[in-house]
């Protein structure tokens, strides 16, 4: 039958010839080997066990500098990274300082923040593009968190005014006492940032570096686009100038404006043009950078040259004395000395310190993946974490804040010819000459000038929005995380809405697994190709029915819970009208005593039915008075060839064999096991025969490990595809015995 069409060949044609399989026999022909089950004592020795090759692995591993420095390409790599380091280097340094506004500390701890993650990552990083260093949304994070814990209001003390003889103090006037707050915020920053640290390197030695990837890329969009926004609204106070509160936590963007708006008349004309002119310039200038970047061999640093005018401008014309202008102020020479974090405050940033970190790493890791592929290398997740940790953890100790990377500053890093790390250690260099000779040449600098160069380099993440339109027509629920992340993070605050939107994605996972699809497969003639009836007209379906189940992979354990399974198989049956349904009961859990209904009693329902209320009740006749009731539950046995001795319609079933698609199932938990097996008792009571196809040498160990398989439910069940069990229900059929077909050498072309 299935060799009929043969005699028209096609070009493109193949001819398959074979036994038909189920697994059992399968198993026989091809030898099935027996799993080596290990105890844990033998795995932990197993892992544990060390030997040369082993330890210099692990070593490499750990510190990836052995491996790639020894291999460097001095003569082809080092003049590009040169040119990439000094490059680079400018940039960090100005970004930098313009960051450290966001984590609400002095600028001088921002170029700390540019240098020391640099050397650690420089040994254990695995990426060799990315620019480690500030990155505006986790310098926000940190920056809401130094503001939470130290406010202004926590350092005020009464003003102190000199008069001819002697200094008298008015308790009425106040005043901040400013190197008391910048001492408490850089700690609360740098302790912060240790936690961060500490975080990062617990995760990767647990390997736990695959947890990004429930970071999707729309919840990151929509997080990074509300975190712009954030930083939008941070930096305009900045921009005009204005003196306002410091506010956190739901709707504080809106809080923010308000102040501005009722401080408006305060705005220092000064800052508010330096400030537009800077964000004009710089983004003019990065267009065209982006413009003709195949043209120009160095993209023009135009943060450096904004940044060099605008402090020379600002030194000639006094314009902080002279108009009252907001400035740099302090940037003194040399590092300062390390110092230990605050063991109290640890209770107080935990929550943060966690969403920042995981937010520090996701962004990093992304970036560095992008050029990886680009540049053809590999990433190691966990390494990463655990690079990204020490760094944290090491520039922490000396007063830096948490580090990450900078899209921005990565692509000038790439761009200008960096070919590995030996160019971020070259920025690195940079930042150190700046911190150590040239940071007081920046005193004068205009912080609206920073303000501006901060939000220029927002563009970027401000552009995601324009993936909003595109997402609606390629997934609409891709599409809702990212409003949700984004909308949530906007008004709840950053922390809040990263959980927030965390919660949303995994919720729409939930939902999506709760509502499979399901289709009724049908047979392409002569071929060994089974697709959904609905979506082709020359597909067959015979006196068989193909269930295949398109699911996610927790959909067994997510769904077949109480009534649920059953209720899925049941009105599946009942849309596809495959048989009468009304005598039946729906089953809980997975118990379907078959039940009819009475009057007087006459004949007992089982109490664990569901009745199903779409079938109409049928009279019985009562019975003569006196006569004996029955129990009030009696499991009826029905054998449905024979006739009853009560008026129940027999419903005709129509098929006598179901396959089900189990290809696109690969997990299979306790409760999902108990409940299928019942299903498919029910089917094989009622005279229909269950297949089940497409399962896997896992899925298979996995029924035998939960005793799916039994004296009526038989491995026999189990097939290698649909077409061999399709094969062998005609053939089965054919032969009209109870014996196993597949006992003699069968052989089908088709």
């Amino acid at each position: 039958k299935w060799t009929s069409g043969m005699d028209c060949f096609h070009e493109n044609d193949y001819h398959v010839s074979r036994r038909i399989y189920s697994n059992r026999v399968f198993d026989q022909v091809h030898e099935r080997q027996a799993q080596e089950i290990q105890s844990l004592r033998e795995r932990l020795g197993r892992a544990c066990g060390c030997t040369d090759k082993w330890a210099v692995q692990k070593i490499k591993g750990l510190l990836p500098i052995l491996d790639w420095l020894p291999k460097y390409p001095v003569k082809q790599w080092l003049p590009g990274d040169v040119v990439s380091g000094v490059t680079t280097g400018l940039v960090c340094c100005l970004q930098g300082v313009a960051y450290a506004l966001l984590a609400s500390v002095a600028p001088v701890y921002g170029l700390y923040s540019a240098f020391f993650p640099i050397l650690t990552y420089f040994v254990l990083g695995t990426s060799r593009h990315i620019s480690v260093g500030p990155f505006p949304v986790t310098c926000l994070m940190v920056g809401s968190v130094v503001l939470t814990l130290a406010p202004d209001e926590h350092f005020l003390r009464p003003v102190n005014i000199t008069g001819v003889n002697e200094t008298v103090t008015d308790e009425r006037l106040m005043e901040v006492d400013g190197e008391a707050r910048e001492a408490q915020r850089i700690l609360v920053a740098c302790t912060m940032t240790v936690l961060v640290g500490l975080f990062q390197v617990a995760m990767g030695l647990m390997q736990v570096g695959f947890l990004v990837r429930y970071l999707s890329d729309p919840l990151v969009g929509g997080f990074t686009t509300a975190a712009a926004f954030h930083v939008f609204i941070s930096q305009i106070k900045t921009i005009v100038s204005v003196p306002i509160h410091n506010h956190n936590g739901f709707f504080s963007f809106a809080y923010t404006l308000i102040d501005v708006s009722r401080n408006i008349n305060q705005t220092n004309i000064a800052d508010l043009i330096a400030g537009l002119l800077t964000i004009f310039i710089v983004m003019a200038v990065k267009e065209i950078n982006t413009k003709f970047q195949h043209k120009i061999p160095v993209p023009i640093p135009i943060e450096v040259i904004v940044t060099v005018i605008a402090s020379a401008v600002s030194h000639v014309m006094d314009l902080n004395s002279q108009y009252g202008a907001s400035i740099v102020h302090s940037l003194p020479r040399g590092f300062a000395p390390p110092q230990i974090p605050n063991i109290a405050l640890i209770g107080k940033i935990l929550g943060s310190s966690f969403s920042t970190a995981v937010v520090g790493y996701a962004v990093a890791v992304s970036v560095a993946k992008v050029y990886a592929a680009k540049h053809d290398y590999t990433v190691d997740g966990n390494q990463e974490l655990i690079a990204f940790g020490v760094s944290n953890i090491f520039g922490g100790c000396f007063s830096s804040f948490v580090a990450s990377t900078a899209l921005s500053r990565t692509a000038v890093q790439e761009s200008t010819g960096g070919k590995s790390q030996v160019a971020g250690i070259i920025s690195a260099l940079m930042v150190m000459i700046v911190i150590l000779a040239l940071g007081p040449f920046l005193q004068p600098l205009q912080k609206s000038v920073l303000a501006g160069i901060v939000i220029a380099n927002l563009k970027g993440m401000f552009m995601q929005i324009s993936e909003v339109p595109v997402l609606w027509r390629q997934n609409k629920i891709d599409c809702l995380i990212w409003i949700a992340t984004c909308l949530a993070s906007i008004v709840l605050g950053l922390d809040v809405g990263l959980l927030a939107g965390l919660v949303f994605e995994m919720g729409t996972v939930v939902v999506r697994t709760q509502f499979p699809s399901c289709a009724t497969l049908g047979n392409v003639p002569n071929t060994d190709i089974y697709k959904n009836m609905k979506d082709y007209k020359n597909v067959r379906c015979e006196n068989y029915k193909l269930q295949r189940y398109v699911v996610h992979n927790r959909f067994w354990q997510s769904i077949c819970k109480s009534q649920t399974f059953c209720e899925i198989f049941w009105n599946a049956f009942k849309k596809k009208n495959y048989f009468d349904h009304r005598p039946f009961m729906t089953p809980h859990p997975g118990l379907s005593h078959i039940c009819c209904p009475s009057q007087n009693g006459l004949v007992p329902v089982a109490s664990l039915g569901v009745e199903n209320q779409a079938f109409e009740k049928e009279q019985v006749p009562e019975l003569d008075e006196g006569a004996s009731q029955p129990d009030s539950e009696v499991k009826v046995q029905v054998d449905w060839t024979s006739e009853l001795p009560v008026s129940v319609s027999v419903p005709t079933v129509h098929i006598h064999s179901l396959v089900v698609d189990f290809s696109a199932v690969s997990f299979l938990d306790v409760v999902a096991a108990k409940s299928l097996k019942l299903v498919v008792k029910e089917f094989i009571r009622i005279g229909v025969s269950v297949y089940i196809a497409g399962c896997d040498g896992e899925m298979v160990r996995r029924m035998e490990a939960l005793s799916f398989f039994d004296e009526e439910v038989t491995r026999d069940i189990l097939f290698l595809s649909v077409h061999d069990a399709i094969l062998f229900i005609q053939l089965e059929t054919s032969t009209g015995n109870d014996e196993d077909p597949l006992a003699e050498k069968v052989k089908l072309t088709f």
